[in-house]
């Protein structure tokens, strides 16, 4: 068994006493925390978006904070700032929410286009600036940004370098009917009593330690060809303005070696890949304006329409 397997079995195990079927999005986010990279969270209100993260966090035993956005927050409400201490008659600096392991940024497009760039160096650097000082981030670093997809007023779109900075977008979607039963049947008190009672499974170290597993997954060249002539056939599709970026195609790459470690192997299948492209390829995307009427502006429609019709390596 490999450690990220081990990581990703741990915590599932741990939050599905209380998450109901949510199994493989904390399997995803706990494969974003690992690998460090950024999640883009979207679902309507109320199917535990919050929680979901949360628990992610608590069951690693990483330190959480949570940003809710709104149009007027600054920059320095996130990152920190410094402020005059009257005690020691000299400036201190205050440390935002940004630092933490995992930061949940609640509504993402709410905040304004200046608020959201102060994001920006935290999620590519992994440190932030404060007046000319540098604040190197905690590790593992991940950001887990949530977006209402019907809400139109009030928001600011995320500009297109700032979405390709995210690993993944998960979609969480309403319950099953089977699903809505057992919510139904639980107490939302108790759902917060398991929550709070919820231990962590996995110590920091692990995480670290199971992200050089990455370096150890072997990937043939038939598969990063394949890589290639998906990236490709995106970028060339008559209903994409702007495609996978070489940053979006090494992330696939990097999530298919997740994928294929959180499955207990040590090589990647073309299935890696193209499951990985379900989750990392269709929020880089950029609709044609005037083909965004018809069925092509499903982005995730796209993308399997164009891993329906690349050859597939064989063995």
């Amino acid at each position: 068994m490999t450690r990220v397997r081990s990581i990703v079995e741990r915590v599932v195990e741990a939050c599905g006493s209380f998450l109901v079927e949510r199994e493989e999005h904390v399997k995803m986010l706990v494969l974003a925390v690992i690998i460090g990279g950024h999640v883009i969270v979207e679902g309507i209100p109320g199917v535990a978006k919050t929680l979901t993260a949360k628990s992610v966090a608590k069951a690693m035993g990483l330190k959480f904070s949570r940003i809710q956005m709104t149009p007027d927050l600054l920059p320095a409400d996130i990152v920190g700032s410094r402020v005059f201490d009257q005690k020691s008659g000299d400036f201190k600096v205050v440390l935002g929410p940004i630092h933490a392991n995992v930061v949940l940024v609640d509504e993402i497009n709410r905040a304004s286009p200046r608020t959201q760039s102060a994001l920006l160096e935290a999620m590519q650097e992994r440190q932030v600036t404060i007046e000319g000082e540098v604040f190197t981030l905690p590790d593992p670093f991940a950001v887990l940004a949530t977006m209402n997809p019907i809400e139109v007023e009030g928001v600011f779109p995320l500009p297109e370098a700032q979405l390709d900075r995210f690993l993944m977008k998960l979609p969480m979607v309403a319950l099953s009917r089977n699903g809505m039963r057992k919510f139904l049947k639980s107490d939302l008190e108790v759902i917060e009593e398991e929550f709070r009672k919820l231990k962590p499974v996995v110590a920091r170290n692990e995480v670290v330690e199971a992200r050089g597993e990455l370096r150890e997954v072997w990937v043939d060249e038939s598969l990063i060809d394949y890589v290639i002539r998906i990236s490709e056939a995106i970028n060339s599709h008559r209903a994409v303005r702007f495609g996978l970026s070489p940053r979006g195609a090494a992330m696939l790459l990097l999530l298919s070696k997740a994928l294929a470690l959180s499955d207990g192997r040590k090589y990647v299948i073309p299935d890696d890949v193209k499951l990985a492209s379900l989750y990392a390829i269709p929020h880089r995307l950029a609709i044609r304006p005037e083909l965004a009427p018809d069925g092509l502006a499903k982005k995730e429609s796209l993308v399997r329409e164009v891993l329906s019709k690349v050859e597939v390596p064989r063995p």
